[in-house]
């Protein structure tokens, strides 16, 4: 039974923070591009930490966390209070209401007559997929007696936030899997938009081996380091992190540390480099997509939403074992391949900023009618 609704129906974006630009954000880039009438609603916003578009959105947040101390800084630490605050967002007027969630968003309240539709990066990390190592990570007196009730209680809320969910949107099938397997739901995948106009190929390869990354433990850049420190061969690793000093301290001289990149060196740095090393477990993986744009294959940890992007022996090279040593086998190999710039860019064409577009616009468009009727389609979706 279709809900009788007014005409046309009232949208709203909900996301978790507004402080950083990353891949999340890029989503929310193009989900307002679809719904530019759209507000948005988030935890958190720095507006200056963000492209200068954003200031010209509709952004409304809970007015509340700017009288954090530290937030910029420490807003992690805050996570007890964020399911609460994510529940003070009054949606009352919405028909429509998109969820861009890694952690809260998909917690907001709406109505019953309210179609609710998640994207979903990834059931929260810290509390299902990534629970022991990030517990092991902290000091000994916090992963014994605080961790693990704080994220029993998060655990919780993070389940029952789920079922508030009418429809599940995920980006990759790694991340379909686990949201059938921690919140007992079906999704329908759509692809990241992978913004790679401005990569294009060169010919004049460069002597080193790229790891571009946040420095923070899951990504496990430690066996990179271990890796390349056993081989001998230029690596440089652009990006920043808790771990950038352990880090440097671990790596040989052969091994060069860039920190934060530009957006234009960090394309220089992907267009030269022999090949991109992607040691990490992921989501999805922009980077990984970015790199075979430029034409150089991916040296990655095979799994994840690298299997998604990557085909093996023709856009990379996979290694089975998070190991030091099943890395440098896969260097040693990677290096006796010809890869064919060709092949490797023409498999990024499936993530263009163009076929996530249509591809929500399907999927929103099929909930739609099924909750409301094919006329509310043609008006929100109207050129």
């Amino acid at each position: 039974m279709k809900l009788l609704k007014r005409h046309p129906l009232r949208i709203a974006l909900v996301h978790d923070y507004l402080n950083q630009y990353g891949g999340a954000e890029i989503v929310l880039r193009w989900l307002h591009h679809i719904f530019p009438q759209a507000p948005i609603y988030t935890l958190i916003y720095e507006p200056d930490l963000l492209p200068a578009e954003f200031s010209d959105w509709d952004i409304r947040y809970v007015g509340w966390s700017r009288y954090f101390p530290f937030r910029r800084h420490l807003y992690k630490h805050y996570l007890l209070l964020y399911p609460s605050m994510i529940e003070q967002i009054d949606l009352r007027d919405y028909d429509l209401v998109i969820s861009s969630a890694y952690l809260w968003a998909k917690g907001i309240l709406t109505r019953s007559d309210t179609l609710h539709i998640c994207l979903c990066y990834t059931p929260m990390r810290q509390a299902w997929e990534l629970y022991f190592e990030n517990k092991t990570s902290y000091s000994k007196f916090v992963s014994k007696f605080i961790y693990p009730f704080a994220f029993s209680y998060l655990k919780i809320w993070d389940r029952v936030a789920a079922d508030r969910v009418d429809e599940f949107v995920s980006i990759s099938e790694t991340v379909k899997r686990r949201i059938e397997k921690y919140y007992r739901r079906n999704s329908k995948v759509v692809y990241p938009p992978v913004e790679t106009e401005n990569i294009s190929p060169v010919k004049d390869i460069g002597d080193y081996y790229l790891v571009l990354s946040r420095l923070v433990p899951y990504k496990r850049v430690d066996i990179a380091v271990k890796a390349f420190n056993e081989l001998g061969k230029k690596l440089i690793i652009a990006g920043t992190g808790q771990q950038f000093r352990a880090l440097r301290r671990m790596a040989n001289s052969n091994i060069v540390f860039e920190g934060f990149v530009t957006p234009e060196r960090k394309i220089e740095l992907l267009k030269h480099c022999k090949a991109l090393v992607f040691p990490g477990e992921e989501d999805f993986g922009i980077v990984p997509v970015e790199a075979q744009a430029a034409g150089r294959p991916v040296i990655a940890y095979g799994t994840g939403g690298a299997t998604e992007t990557i085909v093996d022996g023709v856009t990379g090279l996979f290694f089975y074992e998070r190991t030091p040593e099943s890395l440098v086998e896969a260097i040693n190999i990677a290096e006796k391949i010809k890869f064919d710039q060709k092949e490797i860019v023409a498999n990024t064409k499936r993530f263009s900023v163009e076929n996530f577009i249509n591809r929500i616009r399907i999927v929103v468009s099929e909930y739609i009618v099924e909750y409301f009727g094919e006329e509310h389609v043609k008006d929100i979706f109207k050129e």
